[in-house]
């Protein structure tokens, strides 16, 4: 039977399954991703001078990526929708981030309605042997995470602002996404099915 998919089994349960799952994934095409991510944003930064610009690219390439990534992690975890929003926080950090990066996040920084938090990356394999160029202190290098996560949890009804608040690129000690939720999506029945 598919788990619940919630931080009820624990922050320990859910890292047992991404580390689970991680090691059954092949390899190849996260490392593949991995290795020609940086000249795809070498590529925006030559095709588009404005920085910002870059940034929406990226976040809406990595929409479209989670819009259809939802479904592979569905189907590989074997979890069920989240019930809560907060219960989505542990899961991308545990599961979804081990799944398809290899590494997991820490969840903090909760608001006091449960409707914001931030995904903390102490490691970033997006962010190995890259250097920001002179002049792009205003790019989110690894931007592309947001828009993941924006797209897979549209996908299950969820509605989400998310931004990269820290980065190690840019001298932080830590990368730190902010994930808030905007509202939750009614579902649409089909016409003629009650």
């Amino acid at each position: 039977s598919a788990k619940q998919m919630s931080s009820q089994g624990g922050a320990k349960d859910l890292a047992r399954v991404g580390e689970t799952i991680f090691k059954s994934v092949d390899r190849f095409n996260y490392e593949l991703f991995i290795m020609t991510y940086g000249a795809m944003v070498a590529q925006l930064l030559r095709d588009h001078e404005d920085v910002q610009e870059v940034n929406t690219r990226l976040e809406k390439m990595g929409h479209n990526i989670g819009l259809r990534l939802i479904e592979e992690f569905l189907a590989r975890s074997n979890l069920n929708r989240c019930q809560e929003f907060k219960d989505t926080a542990e899961v991308i950090a545990k599961v979804g981030f081990k799944m398809f990066l290899g590494v997991a996040a820490g969840v903090t920084n909760w608001d006091q309605k449960k409707e914001e938090y931030s995904l903390i990356l102490d490691e970033n394999p997006l962010n190995d042997f890259v250097e920001l160029p002179e002049g792009c202190q205003h790019l989110w290098f690894s931007n592309i995470l947001c828009g993941v996560i924006r797209g897979c949890l549209e996908m299950l009804q969820w509605r989400v602002e998310c931004k990269f608040v820290k980065d190690v690129l840019k001298g932080d000690e830590t990368s730190e996404i902010r994930v808030k939720l905007i509202e939750i999506i009614p579902e649409e029945i089909p016409v003629g099915e009650d």
